[in-house]
């Protein structure tokens, strides 16, 4: 009898050693992905004026859970654009005073992001595969700059406008947390190298802004990124 379970336990064994070797414990590949994105404000006076082209590259890793299940990381260099309005106050060269007005920015951000993400694949038909993809992207931002249009009233009620670059480093919190979502599509071009493409939607967790507005100063500054990416890259 323990003969039996012995050599029934040695089979099992070399089954799933055999079957797990046939399936790459990971694999590597690169990533390109155009993005629109936008920005959600959640503060009074905050309006969102619009959403902007982005763009993304970097590295994916998919490490094997099982045959159809995989951990999928990496890293990603992302650009994050988009425009909001509200109440300012700034000084003003031209008219040698702090003038009250409203500013349209443009973010033009850029973040590294990691992604710790679930991978679920069907089983492959005619060289075709899909996936879909749940998880969250970890953001550290590396750059904060902003381009403004500052329009005010000067003391012959006229309108002014005044344009400027800035950087905005000390209006932004360095870390950003998403919800990823995607669904798409490989196809195997040879062995186990595929190519794929997909859309996912990003769901901004966290405030990507700080601090408090300068004409109200007990307004919180607070906005929700998001961004939809159309993904392509190869997997070897």
């Amino acid at each position: 009898m323990k003969k039996i379970i012995f050599l029934t336990s040695l089979i099992v064994i070399l089954f799933l050693e055999a079957n797990y070797a046939q399936i790459k414990p990971y694999k590597f590949g690169f990533r390109l992905a155009p993005n629109i994105s936008w920005l959600s404000p959640d503060s009074k006076y905050y309006s969102n004026n619009g959403s902007d082209m982005g763009f993304s590259w970097g590295f994916v890793s998919d490490i094997s859970l099982t045959e159809n299940y995989f951990f999928q990381t990496g890293f990603n260099i992302s650009s994050f654009n988009a425009k909001l309005e509200y109440p300012d106050k700034i000084f003003v060269e031209v008219e040698n005073d702090s003038m009250d007005g409203k500013i349209y920015r443009n973010y033009k951000l850029r973040y590294i992001e990691i992604p710790a993400l679930i991978k679920m694949k069907t089983n492959p038909y005619k060289k075709f595969s899909f996936y879909g993809l749940i998880g969250f992207n970890f953001g550290f931002n590396i750059r904060s700059q902003a381009e403004d249009r500052f329009e005010y009233e000067n003391v012959y009620d006229e309108t002014k406008t005044e344009n400027f670059e800035d950087d905005i480093k000390d209006d932004l919190n360095f870390f950003k947390l998403s919800l990823n979502v995607g669904v798409g599509v490989e196809y195997e071009i040879y062995q186990s190298t595929v190519i794929f493409a997909g859309i996912s939607f990003n769901n901004g967790v966290t405030n990507i802004l700080k601090g408090y507005n300068t004409r109200f100063p007990d307004v919180k500054q607070k906005a929700i990124p998001y961004s939809l990416d159309f993904n392509f890259g190869v997997i070897f």
